[in-house]
């Protein structure tokens, strides 16, 4: 099988996600790409940090930026396994970064429940890669809790 780039890209988010997994942390891993290079990897840390806003992205969106020593992440892809919330897509939006690839749809808290945009309007968004590995890990997170 030849691997698209997203589907690359998607493993390293899932395996940032299993980190999550192992720490008892909601699933969510994300990475930031930038020519071809990650810059950053992270997974969610709310429980951990006892932050609620230590969520993949904006720990992702932070490493990038240092890495970068800029703000901006233009030019930059982000890959997260589950559909931003608002807080993660305003983020998003407010770090300009090119492109936004996300694996499963968070049907209770992602951002396209919300009105208005939210993203950069020239941020390319990419849905469903990798959905199913996204959406079983979070699904088998959720029933180990039960």
């Amino acid at each position: 099988m030849n691997e698209s780039k997203d589907e690359k890209y998607m493993k390293a988010a899932l395996a940032e996600a299993q980190k999550a997994y192992d720490r008892q942390e909601i699933p969510v891993g994300a990475v930031v790409v930038c020519k071809d290079l990650i810059i950053a990897k992270a997974h969610n840390l709310t429980e951990t940090l006892n932050d609620p806003t230590a969520h993949a992205e904006m720990q992702a969106i932070t490493a990038a930026a240092n890495w970068l020593g800029g703000k901006y992440l233009t030019g930059c892809i982000i890959y997260v396994t589950l559909e931003p919330c608002a807080m993660c897509a305003g983020a998003i939006g407010w770090s300009q970064a090119s492109g936004l690839v996300y694996g499963a749809r968070d049907e209770k808290k992602g951002y396209t429940l919300v009105k208005g945009q939210l993203l950069h309007p020239k941020t390319k968004i990419v849905k469903g890669v990798m959905e199913k590995e996204c959406r079983d890990l979070m699904l088998n997170f959720f029933k180990s809790k039960r």
